[in-house]
């Protein structure tokens, strides 16, 4: 793949990385009742999360582009207008962020174990991936080199993701309850959902 390519991807990754969803809400639930420590298992959790939830939607991905490349680039045209409702949905959501103090004691081990199961059996997720993935594969070069460069730099992306929320909440707790604040990231993230699925139809138009 191109850098233009591998440098597209990774701040597209990163902007929806950070817009709050059902990993995050929890990641800040956990850093709101037992602090900083929990920002590491946490962490590592949704980073195998994001790993099993991507797995799945490669394995597909690599089955229908072996199968038919027209298929392949339907799928594209349909991930980019996902993407444009999401962006919608996320900039209409508003500010809140329920995201309520857990107190119950955990361990590391629990902590990391529920992290995984949040990530990778939202079934949002393995939906995103099939339809974000695709905007990026370049059909005529070779599939694994480019699913292994994805891969690897999405999940760094989504350990410093969580790692900094756990860190965020645990110390700036204000943040996380400010609507004003949770309201800009999400139009923000909802604006360049919003932006990515258009671009991504224009090219495919152009």
């Amino acid at each position: 793949m191109t850098i233009e390519t591998w440098l597209a991807f990774t701040a597209a990754s990163a902007i929806l990385l950070v817009i709050p969803g059902p990993t995050i809400l929890l990641v800040v639930s956990y850093a709101l009742g037992q602090g900083w420590r929990t920002a590491l298992p946490m962490a590592v959790g949704v980073a195998l999360g994001d790993f099993t939830a991507m797995s799945f939607s490669l394995l597909g991905l690599g089955a229908l582009l072996a199968t038919s490349a027209t298929v392949f680039t339907l799928l594209k045209w349909v991930g980019a207008a996902y993407l444009i409702w999401l962006g919608i949905k996320l900039w209409r959501a508003g500010g809140t962020l329920d995201a309520k103090p857990r107190t119950d004691a955990a361990s590391s081990f629990k902590l990391l174990g529920h992290a995984w199961l949040v990530t990778a059996l939202n079934p949002k997720g393995i939906t995103f991936f099939v339809a974000f993935l695709p905007q990026f594969i370049d059909p005529k070069a070779d599939l694994f080199p480019q699913i292994g460069i994805f891969a690897a730099t999405f999940l760094t992306l989504a350990f410093a993701n969580a790692f900094t929320y756990a860190l965020i909440a645990s110390r700036a707790r204000g943040v996380m309850r400010n609507p004003r604040a949770i309201g800009a990231v999400n139009k923000v993230g909802g604006g360049l959902l919003i932006g990515a699925g258009v671009a991504t139809v224009a090219v495919r138009a152009g």
